[in-house]
């Protein structure tokens, strides 16, 4: 174990989490997979490792410092990139069934490839839009927790995620520094879409000091039949 590792280590012991050994060995080999593909294709902007150890590995798993993991069974990650925060998560809590959906097939190969060398099982990776994916019935109002890291506007995350996201369980929203004004034009797309804010978590991610926010919204009815409406549609007017 290096310095990079120790410190990721170190890290997560203070909000309480371990690791084994293996999940250490996985983290370094998606670290590798990340860079290897990235050559060949634009996955990530951040490729200095201790930069990918804080700014993708400990970011993603911060999801775990607020929601308690060992509830969450099953958990959909939307535009989940080059896995993020769904493959951190699922290698610290290795019981998650994880559906990751993605509308770029190149990013998929990468994740199907990724799963199968860290030997992760119980992650379905689907090409798709989201709009369409959440219309097909195994997957509309059927996960406990839906994930989207840095995707666009709430308003927009909003109609992407809560058609996934069973009643009663929740959405919980990765965001960078301003949420504020994205919650307040959030405020009709989330009665449409039966939901409510719960809380909004903000921390720092450690080193360089940068805000994040977490937002954590719960589902409280089933998703009206019109929505998700036809792909591409929640981009370009978004319920506001």
């Amino acid at each position: 174990m290096d310095s990079v590792q120790q410190h990721f280590i170190e890290l997560l012991a203070a909000k309480g989490m371990q690791l084994s050994q293996r999940q250490l060995e996985q983290f370094e080999l998606y670290y590798r997979e990340l860079v290897d593909w990235n050559e060949r294709m634009n996955l990530t902007g951040i490729t200095e490792r201790d930069q990918v150890y804080v700014k993708h590995f400990y970011d993603s798993l911060s999801v775990a410092f607020f929601v308690p993991m060992n509830d969450i069974h099953t958990l959909a990650d939307i535009g989940s990139g080059a896995g993020f925060p769904s493959i951190p998560l699922k290698i610290a809590f290795p019981h998650l069934q994880v559906t990751i959906i993605d509308s770029l097939n190149k990013r998929i190969q990468f994740l199907t490839h990724l799963c199968e060398a860290l030997e992760l099982p119980g992650v379905n990776c689907l090409h798709g839009r989201a709009e369409d994916v959440a219309r097909m019935p195994a997957h509309r109002d059927r996960y406990d927790m839906v994930t989207a890291r840095a995707v666009a506007r709430l308003a927009v995350l909003n109609e992407f995620c809560l058609p996934f996201t069973r009643v009663g369980g929740q959405f919980v929203a990765m965001k960078g520094s301003e949420v504020e004004g994205e919650l307040t034009e959030a405020a009709y797309s989330l009665k449409e879409l039966k939901a409510k804010w719960q809380m909004t978590h903000r921390f720092q991610l450690p080193v360089e000091e940068s805000t994040r926010h977490m937002l954590v919204i719960k589902k409280v009815g089933a998703t009206p039949a019109k929505y998700p409406r036809k792909a591409g549609t929640p981009l370009k007017s978004p319920l506001v």
